[in-house]
């Protein structure tokens, strides 16, 4: 004879494939990773990593080389989809969706290597990068002054600080210069969220301080996911941070509690403390 317990319980929801059914995601979450897991063969670059980046909130995935972080970074936009695990963007199943779907949804991302037109003007690629994700991108008509596009451009000039390198080549800028531009073209169509991949690579002290300045200067409702070697950017500039260690998350908390972990430090930090 079955339980009071057993008839008062009803049965545990399923999805159609037969899984346990996932809960109601949060409207206020930009991104929600669950189990994302990314092999190579019987390499597991990425191994079930699961965290979740509110509409607006800033943050950074930390870790030595080799942690997995620009492989999630690649399961996250499409590159190189997962092979396990779901990966939700504004409480929308993007899994399985090609790159180009993802950009047209609101997701952006740098690279470790800048991806520029070497040849071509600052300002010129900024608006390529405004014309990318603009509906009218395959119109072979000249823009007039008054164009959207060009006005998008021009505050895309001002904001990443570079009007006054607005026809400037690219390949005559400075490499924190460059970076300043691949943020800038990520910035194109007012996008919901932005993965940096280490943009404080290979920058001067004086480069590094305008980084922070332009990170800090990214409108409040806009989240952003950054990776970074430079601990000191990474924890002046997010809410939160998700550590990884060969593959896998290690811990995840605030900037302070990150900072202070002893696991962390022993790991990632290393002699620094």
């Amino acid at each position: 004879m079955a339980s009071v317990a057993s008839i008062a319980r009803p049965p545990a929801a399923r999805a159609a494939d037969g899984r346990p059914a996932q809960p109601p995601l949060a409207s206020s979450d930009a991104l929600v990773l669950t189990g994302v897991t990314r092999t190579f063969g019987a390499l597991r670059a990425v191994d079930d990593v699961s965290f979740s980046v509110a509409a607006g909130q800033k943050y950074a995935v930390l870790g030595s080389n080799g942690a997995g972080k620009t492989t999630l970074f690649n399961a996250i936009t499409g590159d190189f989809p997962p092979t396990a695990g779901r990966i939700h963007f504004f409480g929308e199943d993007i899994t399985e969706l090609p790159p180009y779907e993802r950009i047209r949804k609101g997701l952006r991302r740098t690279y470790q290597s800048s991806l520029l037109f070497r040849e071509l003007t600052v300002r010129d690629n900024l608006f390529l990068a405004v014309r990318g994700v603009a509906s009218g991108r395959f119109s072979c008509w000249r823009p007039r002054a008054g164009d959207a596009s060009m006005s998008a451009t021009r505050n895309l000039l001002e904001r990443t600080r570079l009007a006054h390198l607005a026809n400037e080549r690219v390949a005559n800028l400075a490499h924190g210069q460059q970076r300043q531009l691949e943020i800038g073209m990520a910035l194109a169509g007012a996008p919901r969220l932005v993965l940096f991949d280490e943009p404080a690579a290979g920058l001067s002290p004086a480069e590094r301080r305008e980084l922070v300045a332009l990170l800090r200067s990214l409108p409040a409702h806009m989240s952003f996911v950054l990776i970074e070697h430079d601990l000191d950017i990474a924890l002046r500039v997010v809410d939160r941070v998700t550590v990884m260690h060969n593959g896998r998350e290690l811990r995840t908390g605030s900037p302070q509690e990150i900072e202070n972990d002893a696991q962390v430090q022993a790991i990632y930090m290393g002699s620094r403390h």
